[in-house]
């Protein structure tokens, strides 16, 4: 197996840009001849996009779900289990649902102190503004 020359040229870049990217196109060539694979940078590439493409476009024919991917509604065989999950999934999606709601009620209760705080504040201001105590040299 030879270099290509475009591969010299990307394994310099790499040193040149950040030598640990360097570092690992020359690991990976080198492992690359021990393992007998007769590609390039670009086919390697190629072939991992083709596997990350596979995997995305199984995951979406799964019906994959915001929780945690394909396997996460399957069916495990076993009705009693299957029932169970799906009634701790609803309780804890409750339960999400409560404590985003105390967030915002929380958020809110901490903007109205702080309105009431800056309202005194300014209102401080402007009464002593009135009397002369405010205005400086």
């Amino acid at each position: 197996m030879s270099w290509r020359p475009y591969e010299i040229a990307a394994v310099i870049l790499g040193f040149l840009i950040f030598w640990p990217l360097g570092l690992a196109m020359l690991v990976w060539k080198l492992w690359q001849r021990s393992q007998g694979f007769e590609g390039d940078f670009f086919a390697f590439a190629q072939e991992q996009g083709a596997r990350v493409k596979d995997a995305v476009s199984g995951v979406a024919r799964e019906g994959s779900t915001a929780w945690g991917g394909p396997s996460f509604m399957r069916s495990t065989g076993n009705v009693a289990f299957d029932e169970w999950r799906e009634g701790e999934l609803a309780r804890l999606e409750e339960e999400r649902r409560k404590v985003a709601e105390a967030e915002r009620d929380f958020a809110e209760h901490i903007d109205q102190l702080r309105r009431a705080r800056d309202r005194e504040e300014f209102e401080s201001f402007m009464r002593g503004r009135k009397t002369g105590e405010g205005k400086g040299a």
